[in-house]
């Protein structure tokens, strides 16, 4: 290896430098239009009067769609490359959809609930041709050391910006539904959500891709990845995170209608309450990254996903605002550990000229999985009484939605039992015993500091 003078090692790292910025300046944007757009997409249908199961399609159909657009993309990336040029057409693309995606449910009202649905499955469909092409890109630009920090940094700046346009988001809604016009308020939204996409794109032009060799985006067929014995552990994940999303989705989508339909929240409460998970994901992100970094995401995987399982059970013991807030908040810290977790596994369990991929592969199985969930979950609440029976023990609820959440909390329970224990850690990380772990958890951490300094056991 021939080594690098010091202009060369400058230039090189003034690159980098200069692509984690505009990746976290457009992660930043990217937030924005999901804060304030994609976040207010089921309270824009509901004011349209959907359905409990047309509200699961909104969140699940297009997603599903998607999937096949990211194989697409990776065909595509084989066949022509251009990772930069995909990437930023998708981000104009959805900039635009959000036009129709808007007015077309307004002017014909009487099809709302459909044309959301209808007009969202494009918008998704268009992100999600991009995203092969943007994990492959910029885990190319990204030090490989460095990858989980910067993108738990990367996740906590779109965590505030988000946090900012969802609240901003609720106040609008509010102040609108208060002079009964609610369309106001939405359009002001969307066209913000669309503006924010806009400004996305032009951050991401400016990548610099120039000093990174084009990587050979093989294709990884199904059929290699279950036959090869090098893809076993990819596949025990990919069953691992497919089982989680089915269990996860059978009720995530619900969580929303339960609140604005059955508990009758106001957009402001709701968003308040949507609020309180990004925020904390906002205080754990970094926690989380610096023990996927130190520690391996199997550690990551099996301190969040034990967690899981409990948030939606929650849900059966109250519902004053101020406690689901406190339960909304603490999912936050549990779900931005566990995707990272999910996120990170993926790029070291496949090498670069696979990760493409990979990624498609992955984000079809999750797809495919909380569709199906959605649709059990939205059946479910036709059939199932809001009450649980079992011989002399009865308990009565407010919403049988509330049994869906039970019966998602049990499922993700042995779904974490059965699958994370066989996950297999490829990265040579320190070893860390599980009383250790969870003196390193986010916001355990920081307690503990404070205590040990407070008693002398550190300076």
């Amino acid at each position: 290896m021939i080594p690098q003078d010091d202009s060369q090692a400058d230039t090189a790292a003034d690159r980098r430098a200069h692509n984690e910025q505009y990746g976290i300046r457009e992660g930043a944007y990217t937030a924005i239009m999901q804060g304030a757009g994609e976040n207010y997409l089921t309270a824009f249908a509901l004011t349209l009067q959907a359905s409990t199961s047309q509200i699961g399609m909104l969140n699940t159909l297009p997603a599903f769609i998607g999937t096949f657009a990211q194989f697409g993309s990776v065909m595509w990336l084989r066949w022509f490359g251009h990772r930069h040029a995909v990437v930023v057409a998708g981000a104009i693309a959805q900039a635009l959809l959000w036009l129709p995606l808007l007015f077309l449910p307004m002017v014909f009202p009487e099809y709302g609930a459909i044309l959301v649905i209808v007009c969202a499955v494009p918008f998704v469909v268009v992100g999600h041709f991009s995203i092969p092409a943007w994990n492959s890109l910029i885990t190319d630009l990204i030090d490989p050391d460095r990858r989980g920090v910067y993108f738990a940094r990367r996740a906590r700046i779109m965590s505030a910006a988000s946090f900012i346009a969802l609240v901003t988001g609720g106040l609008v809604l509010t102040w609108a539904q208060h002079r009964g016009v609610a369309w106001a308020g939405f359009t002001a939204l969307f066209l913000m959500a669309a503006a924010a996409r806009g400004m996305a794109a032009r951050d991401l032009r400016r990548l610099d891709e120039s000093a990174v060799p084009v990587t050979a985006h093989l294709h990884l067929r199904l059929r290699d990845c279950v036959m090869a014995g090098r893809h076993g552990d990819f596949v025990r994940f990919l069953w691992f995170s497919g089982c989680m999303h089915f269990a996860a989705l059978l009720a995530g989508p619900y969580f929303a209608v339960y609140l604005l339909r059955d508990l009758h929240f106001t957009y402001f409460e709701y968003s308040t309450w949507a609020a309180t998970a990004i925020v904390g994901g906002f205080l754990a992100l970094n926690g989380w990254g610096r023990i996927g970094d130190r520690y391996g995401n199997k550690k990551l995987l099996w301190a969040t996903g034990l967690g899981v399982p409990i948030l939606p059970a929650l849900y059966l013991i109250t519902d004053q605002i101020w406690w689901l807030m406190v339960i909304n908040c603490l999912g936050g810290v549990v779900w931005s550990g566990f995707n990272l977790g999910l996120q990170n596994t993926v790029y070291d369990l496949v090498p670069s000229e696979e990760r493409a991929g990979a990624v498609a592969m992955s984000n079809g199985v999750n797809a495919t999985s909380a569709f199906l969930g959605t649709m059990a979950g939205g059946w479910l609440s036709t059939v199932l009484a809001p009450e649980i029976t079992i011989g002399w023990f009865e308990v009565h609820f407010v919403s049988n939605l509330l049994v869906i959440f039970l019966i998602s909390a049990l499922l993700r329970l042995v779904v974490a039992i059965m699958f994370i224990k066989p996950l297999k850690e490829v990265r040579e990380v320190e070893p860390i015993s599980h009383h250790e772990l969870f003196q390193e958890l986010p916001l355990i951490k920081p307690m503990m500091d404070v205590i040990g300094r407070r008693l002398g056991h550190q300076p």
